[in-house]
């Protein structure tokens, strides 16, 4: 093996083993900030949802929910930006090169504002194809397109957002993850209300209230990054812009950005078969789908714990602390997800009568709640071992397995929708959950044992 075998996915120094230790409390330092930093998240779909879902009019909360996933598609898609920025962050934190931290930050913070831009510019385009591509009717399709016009207006700062966010996540700063997407989300969620709400602006307001919450964030990440690095270690420009350094950063997203695409793509094929049921099961859908969210992100918090310290350990070319952090993030991820899943089978009903006053949506959401309950256990393997991916960067693995996961999924909806139904639709996101986890962990033995020998021998 030499050198280059990993150079697209493990980043490789000049530097000793640098042994620490992995526990609980270091992984709740971690995950405990995130966990509820990422749930503010879902909180503020929640809030989202409750503000359109009081306008009592079923087309405008599917508006709601196409919009989102138009949104959520284009973002996910440069969602490598804080993923692969934790994980490079992260190993050159296990190296103690703090030059090089700083150097991977500004790259990524240049890629995101670039990138903003540009889905800016060709938003109009990127929001009929989606509107075009969901067809859900013409009151939906009026309400998507007000709600994403205005979303996307965001776009840069929330992209900048992912780099900075990715920073202090590689640095194992929890609190401080939790701080900025506090202020970003809070901020939302005070002016969705007051916009929505209260100045009566409906779907308009609640995305106004997105821009001006990004745009906060930004403003406040930018300022406590540059306050808490070293300056005298900062990286020159020659040395951001390192040829092979951005080749490698741009090899790891790319594969990280395929990965993200395909999940969203199964999300939009999901929101989509779920449509052609009609506007109130695609509302029933959407509202469920919140039960998933703040799974998500709830089990975010322990994934990042995964990141940090796995690309911590290949950083420091520590084997034991990588094993530990698989073992300890996975336990506290199943603890998690078991508790939301008794947490849905118990009170979902009440949940979604607080979503929705539509009578017909709370009926139809209820004959699917179970579903709805269980993509937390269906989907916490797969949560942890994308944490342990991403810290490790074998992006190539993720996107692959991915892929297959979602033909999995295309073909159990194309199977079981006929037959089952709407809920055929709900066995299939789970098979599709559940497989992504899997096959993971499958191979992670296999690739740590040859990263960590090469580690091992490398000089």
């Amino acid at each position: 093996m030499s050198k280059t075998d990993f150079a697209d996915t493990t980043s490789v120094g000049d530097v000793e083993q640098r042994p620490f230790t992995v526990t609980h409390r270091l992984v709740l330092s971690i995950a405990v900030p995130m966990t509820l930093a990422y749930i503010t998240t879902p909180l503020l779909g929640i809030v989202d949802m409750a503000v359109v879902g009081r306008l009592g009019d079923p087309a405008l909360i599917g508006g709601l929910a196409v919009g989102a996933i138009i949104f959520d598609l284009v973002f996910a898609t440069f969602n490598f930006l804080r993923s692969a920025t934790t994980g490079l962050v992260a190993q050159a934190f296990g190296r103690n090169d703090v030059t090089e931290q700083q150097a991977v930050f500004w790259r990524s913070l240049i890629i995101g504002l670039a990138s903003g831009s540009a889905v800016l510019i060709l938003s109009p385009l990127i929001i009929q194809l989606g509107v075009w591509a969901m067809d859900t009717g013409a009151a939906v399709s009026e309400a998507t397109v007000i709600y994403a016009s205005i979303r996307m207006v965001s776009a840069p700062a929330g992209l900048a957002n992912f780099a900075i966010l990715g920073f202090v996540l590689g640095r194992g700063q929890g609190m401080a993850g939790l701080l900025l997407q506090v202020l970003i989300n809070g901020t939302n969620i005070v002016l969705s209300i007051l916009f929505g709400l209260h100045f009566g602006w409906g779907i308009a307001g609640v995305a106004w209230a997105t821009v001006t919450g990004e745009c906060l964030g930004l403003i406040a990440g930018f300022i406590f990054v540059r306050m808490t690095t070293d300056r005298a270690r900062a990286p020159t420009w020659s040395g951001i812009f390192n040829r092979p350094a951005m080749l490698a950063l741009m090899s790891l997203n790319r594969d990280i950005m395929i990965r993200s695409i395909a999940l969203l793509v199964a999300f939009a094929l999901f929101v989509r078969q779920g449509g052609q049921f009609g506007a109130v099961t695609l509302a029933a859908n959407a509202v469920l789908m919140n039960f998933f969210l703040v799974a998500g992100y709830y089990l975010d918090g322990f994934a990042s714990a995964a990141e940090q310290l796995a690309g911590r350990a290949l950083g420091a070319r520590y084997r034991p602390a990588f094993d530990r952090s698989v073992r300890l993030t996975l336990l506290w991820g199943f603890c998690l997800a078991g508790f939301t899943t008794a947490f849905f089978l118990l009170f979902g009903p009440a949940v979604v009568d607080f979503l929705t006053t539509s009578p017909e949506v709370r009926t139809t959401a209820r004959d699917y709640i179970v579903w709805a309950a269980l993509t937390a256990l269906f989907g916490v393997l797969a949560f942890q071992m994308d944490g342990v991916f991403i810290g490790a960067t074998w992006s190539g693995d993720m996107r692959n397995m991915m892929l297959a996961s979602l033909a999995l999924f295309a073909l159990l909806a194309w199977a079981l929708v006929p037959v089952l139904g709407n809920h055929g639709l709900w066995l299939a996101l789970l098979a599709f959950l559940g497989a992504r986890g899997v096959t993971l962990y499958a191979i992670l033995g296999r690739r740590a044992e040859a990263v960590f020998t090469f580690l091992r021998d490398a000089p």
